[in-house]
Protein backbone atom coordinates (compact mmCIF):
# COMPACT_ATOMS: atom_id res chain seq x y z
CA UNK A 1 0.00 0.00 0.00
CA UNK A 2 1.69 3.42 -1.12
CA UNK A 3 1.40 6.08 1.19
CA UNK A 4 2.47 9.66 0.83
CA UNK A 5 2.84 12.55 3.87
CA UNK A 6 3.07 16.08 2.73
CA UNK A 7 5.19 18.57 5.02
CA UNK A 8 6.80 21.65 4.90
CA UNK A 9 4.30 23.94 4.49
CA UNK A 10 3.54 27.22 6.36
CA UNK A 11 2.87 31.21 6.48
CA UNK A 12 5.29 32.82 4.66
CA UNK A 13 5.70 36.45 3.21
CA UNK A 14 4.89 37.70 -0.05
CA UNK A 15 8.46 37.23 -1.92
CA UNK A 16 9.58 34.01 0.41
CA UNK A 17 10.58 30.34 -0.55
CA UNK A 18 9.24 27.37 0.75
CA UNK A 19 10.21 23.50 0.16
CA UNK A 20 7.34 21.16 0.39
CA UNK A 21 8.26 17.38 0.99
CA UNK A 22 6.29 14.26 0.21
CA UNK A 23 8.17 11.01 1.95
CA UNK A 24 6.82 7.94 -0.10
CA UNK A 25 6.02 4.43 1.91
CA UNK A 26 4.82 1.20 1.19
CA UNK A 27 5.00 -0.67 -2.44
CA UNK A 28 7.45 0.71 -5.17
CA UNK A 29 6.13 1.22 -8.96
CA UNK A 30 8.56 -0.05 -11.74
CA UNK A 31 7.74 3.02 -13.65
CA UNK A 32 6.09 6.14 -11.66
CA UNK A 33 5.27 10.15 -11.87
CA UNK A 34 4.72 12.35 -9.03
CA UNK A 35 2.73 15.56 -9.24
CA UNK A 36 1.59 17.95 -6.92
CA UNK A 37 -1.51 19.98 -6.95
CA UNK A 38 -3.34 23.14 -5.11
CA UNK A 39 -6.44 23.95 -4.13
CA UNK A 40 -7.54 27.23 -3.05
CA UNK A 41 -10.89 27.66 -1.39
CA UNK A 42 -13.64 28.06 -3.81
CA UNK A 43 -11.52 26.99 -6.43
CA UNK A 44 -10.80 23.85 -8.37
CA UNK A 45 -7.62 21.61 -7.12
CA UNK A 46 -5.26 22.18 -9.89
CA UNK A 47 -1.90 20.89 -11.23
CA UNK A 48 1.27 23.02 -10.12
CA UNK A 49 4.01 20.44 -10.75
CA UNK A 50 4.56 17.13 -12.57
CA UNK A 51 8.15 14.61 -12.25
CA UNK A 52 8.13 12.01 -14.67
CA UNK A 53 9.53 8.99 -15.09
CA UNK A 54 12.11 9.78 -17.13
CA UNK A 55 12.63 12.56 -14.82
CA UNK A 56 11.31 15.42 -17.22
CA UNK A 57 9.00 18.26 -15.53
CA UNK A 58 6.12 20.53 -16.67
CA UNK A 59 4.65 23.19 -14.72
CA UNK A 60 1.45 25.33 -14.66
CA UNK A 61 2.15 28.71 -16.06
CA UNK A 62 1.37 30.57 -13.30
CA UNK A 63 4.30 29.06 -11.33
CA UNK A 64 6.66 28.74 -13.85
CA UNK A 65 10.16 30.09 -13.33
CA UNK A 66 8.99 30.16 -9.33
CA UNK A 67 8.70 26.26 -8.56
CA UNK A 68 11.11 23.51 -9.10
CA UNK A 69 9.87 19.58 -8.40
CA UNK A 70 12.37 17.45 -7.82
CA UNK A 71 12.95 13.50 -6.42
CA UNK A 72 15.25 12.00 -4.02
CA UNK A 73 15.31 8.36 -4.91
CA UNK A 74 17.56 7.37 -2.01
CA UNK A 75 15.07 8.74 0.23
CA UNK A 76 11.95 8.04 -1.33
CA UNK A 77 11.27 11.95 -0.91
CA UNK A 78 10.03 14.30 -3.66
CA UNK A 79 9.87 17.75 -3.03
CA UNK A 80 8.09 21.61 -4.48
CA UNK A 81 10.43 24.41 -4.35
CA UNK A 82 9.05 27.30 -3.82
CA UNK A 83 10.43 30.59 -4.93
CA UNK A 84 8.74 34.03 -4.85
CA UNK A 85 5.38 33.79 -3.58
CA UNK A 86 2.91 35.48 -4.21
CA UNK A 87 -0.38 35.89 -1.96
CA UNK A 88 -2.49 33.48 -5.00
CA UNK A 89 0.06 31.16 -3.84
CA UNK A 90 -2.17 30.65 -0.75
CA UNK A 91 -3.90 26.77 -1.10
CA UNK A 92 -3.50 23.24 0.10
CA UNK A 93 -0.83 21.65 -1.30
CA UNK A 94 -1.46 17.75 -1.78
CA UNK A 95 1.23 14.97 -3.16
CA UNK A 96 0.31 13.21 -6.02
CA UNK A 97 1.52 9.77 -7.55
CA UNK A 98 0.43 7.22 -10.43
CA UNK A 99 2.48 4.04 -11.40
CA UNK A 100 3.27 3.63 -15.28
CA UNK A 101 3.45 6.90 -16.36
CA UNK A 102 5.61 6.70 -19.15
CA UNK A 103 4.21 8.86 -21.96
CA UNK A 104 1.22 10.43 -20.51
CA UNK A 105 0.43 14.05 -20.75
CA UNK A 106 -0.77 13.74 -16.99
CA UNK A 107 -3.26 17.12 -16.06
CA UNK A 108 -5.64 16.26 -13.71
CA UNK A 109 -6.94 14.48 -10.35
CA UNK A 110 -7.65 11.75 -12.31
CA UNK A 111 -4.68 11.01 -13.66
CA UNK A 112 -3.23 9.74 -10.79
CA UNK A 113 -4.01 7.14 -8.12
CA UNK A 114 -2.41 8.13 -4.66
CA UNK A 115 -2.91 10.93 -2.90
CA UNK A 116 -1.24 12.46 0.24
CA UNK A 117 -2.99 14.42 2.84
CA UNK A 118 -2.01 18.00 2.50
CA UNK A 119 0.31 20.75 3.70
CA UNK A 120 -1.33 24.46 3.88
CA UNK A 121 0.82 27.30 2.16
CA UNK A 122 -0.59 30.30 3.51
CA UNK A 123 1.51 33.33 1.57
CA UNK A 124 0.74 36.81 2.96
CA UNK A 125 0.85 40.39 1.30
Amino acid sequence: QVQLVESGGGSVQSGGSLRLSCAVSGYTYRRYCMGWFRQAPGKERELVAVFGSDASTRYADSVKGRFTISQDNAKKTVYLQMSGLKPEDTAMYYCAAVAYCSGAYLRREADFTYWGQGTQVTVSS
